[in-house]
């Protein structure tokens, strides 16, 4: 099966310029972002220039894409304009994603911001039941978070929780992160394996759509959410080769969110991986 690695682009060119560019690293898969990562209002679908993508895609074996809401996205907030301003994004980024089927629309739960995980938990739920349609042809994928200040998402059973709320089964999953999950406390480091193997009890491995491949800057456990380059840090090299070339993780659109100065960064991070 083949191996999908790549790494976020920007869309500021459009479309059939991010596989291209994609292609210039030897990445066969990517993420990028479907509006100014702080928010904002998204420019109008190029629908040529989606399709010239799409071509491109078919033409050299890519695996899906990920898109990735922004950050600013919080739909369990406290405060209703800001639940609101989710659930408007969200729809029409799902609407947009429309124009490029069969793909993923990747985003942070949120923060229920000292309301409690349950009541945050349930507007996330609400937000998704609200955005999401019966016949839509992209998958949203919830992302694994490190659990810094009230964060929703840190340990499995969190997102296992906000699955079962959503109505739409089949157009729900997971996006792993790396670098999350082991400043979350799970060992990617000694126990991958068992990482997926607890993930597959609790949420089932039919819902692992995606990764986000990254090392971490701090120790397991720190609560702390700070990438860093693949081998430079506390995970470390042989454990990310151990999950790119895990059986499971081989045929998953695999995202480098490591913080490289320029695209030979993650050139050489992709032929590393490779």
């Amino acid at each position: 099966m083949e191996k999908y690695l790549g790494c976020h682009l920007s869309s500021s060119d459009g479309f059939e310029a991010m596989g291209k560019a994609a292609l210039s690293i030897g990445a066969n898969t990517f993420a990028f972002f479907t509006r100014n990562p702080r928010g904002g209002k998204a420019k109008a679908i190029d629908e040529a220039d989606a399709q010239a993508l799409m071509k491109l895609m078919d033409e050299h074996n890519f695996g899906k894409l990920v898109a990735h809401a922004p950050y600013t996205l919080n739909p369990c907030s406290g405060k209703e304009s800001v639940r609101e301003f989710a659930r408007t994004c969200m729809l029409e980024d799902l609407k947009r994603m429309e124009y490029l089927p069969g793909n993923y629309y990747n985003f942070h739960p949120g923060s229920h911001v000292g309301q409690g995980s349950e009541l945050g938990i349930q507007m996330i739920v609400d937000t998704l039941n609200h955005v999401m349609w019966e016949d839509q042809h992209t998958v949203v994928l919830l992302e694994t978070m490190a659990g810094k200040g009230s964060e929703i998402g840190k340990n499995f059973e969190e997102l296992r929780q906000i699955i079962d709320g959503v109505k739409i089964k089949d157009k729900i999953g997971v996006c792993l992160d790396t670098c999350h999950i082991s400043d979350a406390g799970y060992d990617v480091k000694n126990d991958f394996a068992g990482v997926l193997e607890e993930f597959d009890r609790i949420i089932g491995l039919d819902r692992l759509c995606a990764l986000h491949i990254n090392d971490s800057k701090n120790p397991m456990g720190a609560a702390k959410d700070r990438h860093e380059k693949i081998g430079d840090g506390e995970i470390g090299l042989d454990a990310m080769l151990s999950v790119v070339n895990n059986p499971h993780i081989i045929g998953l659109p695999c995202i480098l969110e490591t913080p490289q100065e320029d695209l030979e960064g993650y050139a050489r991070e992709i032929e590393t991986l490779r």
